[in-house]
């Protein structure tokens, strides 16, 4: 059976469904081809599933502290199991709520796998896709235009392959039915240090070990180093400049061992589980690409500013054209993409002004560009800091670590970048995002009246603190 449509995406996950959605806002006739669930990594085996483990946690260790705030508590049991059904509820909700979207958007879903197929009697040009359907059954879809959203898959060390029980990787972890006494976590990059937080939190030994001389090395060196500090305290070992060599690994009954080497020595690291958090690599394979003319570089797809490949009736967007790997960078490219082939308004997309967040205890934040970057970028570069300990609502809920950075030119006045540890700073980064967008001064971003108390506070503080016109310190 042959479908013709406007729109095919292929893949249904945070961009794929997110583009699927604005294609049927534009009147467009669309079709959304998913193998697995709608929803994608996102929604089920990565950003959602692991913050809500991740809340559990935080409960968890605010129960731990509740002396300090008066109450005492005796008896507390942590019910793993309990921990997982909340999660895999809360991922439901969610997955029952992208179904509805489809259906109230009129949008046609095909469970099956695609392949990509090329010039053929469907069509004079490649970008058909043949889809293999649960029952076995074929369908081939003819769209106008094809959208590609195909999402990634976690990053495989040789020697280290992930074997479901003792090796992990990130996406097997969500799935532990019980905790382990400890944890090797290979890697320090946003997975890594969100599993730390959160097992540490959980009542598990764990080590990091990361390649690079900072946890998170895309991020501002005195944030990571704020980072590792408060991860120290809270018990977490932390080794950076660390090579792993993954051909010592051992696997026993009692666990995982395998040989690190930093400086010249050698020792001997051994946990319950092993988890791989060593980033993510692109699916372009397997799903029918070489019958098209499409290009790659360094193993993603490439294309130009307007989400298009060299083939422009075709688009590619989130995970597998690389970048950022996230997922509302995904659907923002999803957005222009069906913006672009429908001919409406598109707006200048620069990935340096997507935030970045990190849902660790404290949380890390971050939009634009480092001070490290900006000096290279030759920028003549002022710093405003501020402390969440000189802000009162901080104090208030017992969360004191942590600073908000502005890092602006002090020639031309503009804010080139924000940094962020601290409590709920996840939901304090788009303020800093819409500054930039909308080219504010830290001067008009202080003027701003923040309400008092919050934590909001502190990003005005630190706003001003660039022209050393702070309140509060």
């Amino acid at each position: 059976m042959t479908i013709s449509c406007d729109v095919a995406v292929l893949g249904g996950g945070t961009g794929g469904y997110v583009a699927a959605i604005r294609a049927a806002q534009l009147g467009k006739s669309v079709v959304v081809i998913e193998q697995d669930k709608l929803g994608g990594t996102c929604l089920h085996r990565g950003c959602i599933p692991s913050k809500a483990l991740l809340r559990s946690a935080e409960v968890y260790a605010d129960i731990a502290e509740s002396e300090e705030y008066g109450i005492e508590i005796s008896g507390v049991k942590l019910a793993f199991g309990k921990v997982q059904r909340r999660k895999e509820a809360v991922v439901e909700q969610l997955h029952q709520g992208v179904q509805y979207l489809m259906r109230k958007n009129k949008i046609q879903v095909l469970k099956g796998k695609g392949r990509v197929i090329g010039p053929s009697i469907f069509s004079p040009r490649s970008g058909a896709v043949a889809v293999e359907l649960e029952d076995g059954e074929m369908e081939t879809v003819v769209p106008v235009n094809l959208i590609i959203a195909t999402g990634s898959r976690p990053r495989v060390i040789p020697g280290l392959e992930p074997d479901g029980q003792y090796i992990l990787s990130s996406e097997e972890a969500l799935r532990m039915e019980e905790l382990p006494a400890s944890m090797l976590i290979v890697g320090g990059g946003v997975i890594g240090v969100e599993w730390a937080s959160m097992l540490a939190d959980f009542g598990v030994r764990v080590t990091v070990v990361e390649a690079a001389e900072q946890l998170l090395p895309r991020e501002d060196a005195e944030v990571a180093r704020e980072l590792q500090r408060l991860l120290k305290k809270r018990g977490v070992t932390v080794m950076t400049g660390v090579t792993v060599n993954a051909g010592t690994c051992q696997v026993t009954e009692e666990g995982v061992s395998v040989e690190v080497t930093k400086g010249g020595k050698t020792e001997v690291l051994t946990a319950g589980k092993l988890l791989i958090s060593v980033g993510r690599e692109a699916n372009i394979y397997n799903i029918g690409l070489e019958n098209t003319d499409i290009r790659f570089d360094k193993g993603v797809i490439e294309v130009n500013a307007n989400m298009q490949t060299n083939e422009p009736h075709i688009y590619a967007i989130g995970d597998c054209i690389g970048g950022l790997q996230l997922a509302h960078a995904a659907s923002h490219e999803g957005i222009m993409a069906v913006n672009h082939l429908a001919g409406e308004r598109l707006h200048p997309y620069h990935t340096h002004l997507v935030p970045r967040c990190v849902y660790t205890r404290p949380e890390v934040a971050s939009v634009g560009y480092t001070e490290k970057e900006a000096k290279e970028l030759g920028h003549n570069v002022a710093t405003g800091k501020f402390p969440f300990s000189a802000i009162g609502k901080a104090l208030v809920y017992g969360s004191k670590d942590g600073f908000v950075k502005v890092v602006a030119d002090k020639t031309s006045g503009d804010i080139l970048g924000v940094q962020m540890i601290g409590p709920h700073v996840t939901d304090l980064i788009g303020e800093a995002a819409l500054a930039q967008l909308l080219d504010a001064t830290p001067w008009e971003i202080g003027e701003a009246i923040h309400a008092h108390p919050t934590l909001s506070e502190i990003v005005g503080e630190a706003m001003l603190a660039v022209d050393g016109k702070a309140i509060g310190i």
